[in-house]
């Protein structure tokens, strides 16, 4: 996510410093949200780091948690903020209902960018992020991010969809960006839910392995939430088979919370799935911890968990 940040925000930048904004921006303002609409507010500890150990020390699935939240919806939030702030300014071009923003680029920027957007007959708008290699004479733009937003009742309650392709994003740009594959992106403000899609290939002692990730999110109005983070490739060290591993997190509006994560096939197991469960109180602290196969000895009392059984997807 943080390549296809920076295309965009290099764009915006490029419009800040060049043009002042519209008293009256284009409406598919409406439909993008700013920073405050999509703000991430899981219950933090500002001593959050290291790894528990025991009860009492703080929780390292809590940990877990929290940085995938931040990292996966701040992406998100970032890539549709930027595209938000691009249309606050007068359109480059406009033709018919397609209005155009750029291309513009730094000097030493190895590639131009450009934002299209559409205006359909159903209300809502499709937009894309384009770039063009500028280290190739006449090459032609290529589309980075490309999505639909559908605006709300109110400002900040639209919903949407776009998807980054990051190889696209390596050909018209290999200096800023070495991510691969794509992530297929669903939102809605209103509902505070996210979905997300990620196929990628990573790189593993110098063997490109295929790994695909699902991720969803759902924050509530008290700021209790629940997250489900699933991965299927070759996540261990253990040979080259693919293994499936979920995790799900739920915490309360004051942070009390519980992890259940479960790991199956590949060279884990074929026959059985590993199980385990942690839950950590309003401080962030273990509260108590099992697994099925004693990685660590079952400490505390699963009565005093936020969340009283583990509720995994199902397999």
């Amino acid at each position: 996510m943080r390549n296809a940040v920076t295309i965009a925000s290099l764009l915006s930048l490029g419009l800040v410093a060049c043009i002042p904004p519209n008293d009256d921006p284009h409406p598919v303002s409406r439909a993008l949200p700013t920073a405050e609409d999509v703000r991430i507010d899981l219950p933090e500890n500002s001593s959050a780091k290291g790894t528990a150990e025991a009860l009492g020390d703080l929780s390292p699935w809590y940990v877990v948690t929290r940085q995938v939240t931040r990292d996966l919806n701040g992406g998100t939030a970032w890539v549709l903020i930027v595209v938000h702030t691009i249309v606050q300014f007068p359109a480059t071009t406009v033709e018919g209902n397609t209005y155009t923003w750029g291309p513009w680029s730094d000097a030493l920027d190895p590639a131009d960018y450009r934002l299209v957007v559409t205006a359909l007959e159903n209300g809502s708008y499709d937009w894309s992020l384009d770039g063009r290699s500028k280290t190739q004479p006449g090459a032609d733009f290529e589309t980075v991010i490309a999505g639909n937003a559908v605006p709300g009742e109110t400002d900040g309650t639209g919903h949407g969809e776009f998807t980054i392709d990051f190889d696209a994003a390596e050909r018209v740009n290999p200096v800023d960006n070495d991510a691969r594959g794509v992530v297929g992106i669903s939102y809605d403000l209103a509902a505070r839910h996210l979905d997300m899609s990620i196929a990628t290939v990573e790189d593993r002692d110098g063997t490109e392995v295929p790994v695909n990730y699902e991720y969803a999110y759902q924050e509530r109005d008290d700021g209790s939430g629940d997250m489900v983070f699933a991965a299927h490739g070759d996540t261990d060290d253990e040979g080259t088979a693919a293994e499936d591993a979920v995790i799900r997190s739920r915490w309360m509006a004051d942070g009390a919370g519980r992890a259940d994560v479960r790991l199956s096939g590949g060279d884990v197991s074929t026959t059985i799935s590993v199980t385990a469960s942690e839950c950590w109180d309003s401080t962030f602290a273990v509260v108590f911890y099992s697994d099925s196969v004693n990685w660590q000895p079952t400490e505390g009392s699963q009565s005093s968990c936020a969340f009283a059984d583990a509720d995994l997807p199902p397999e």
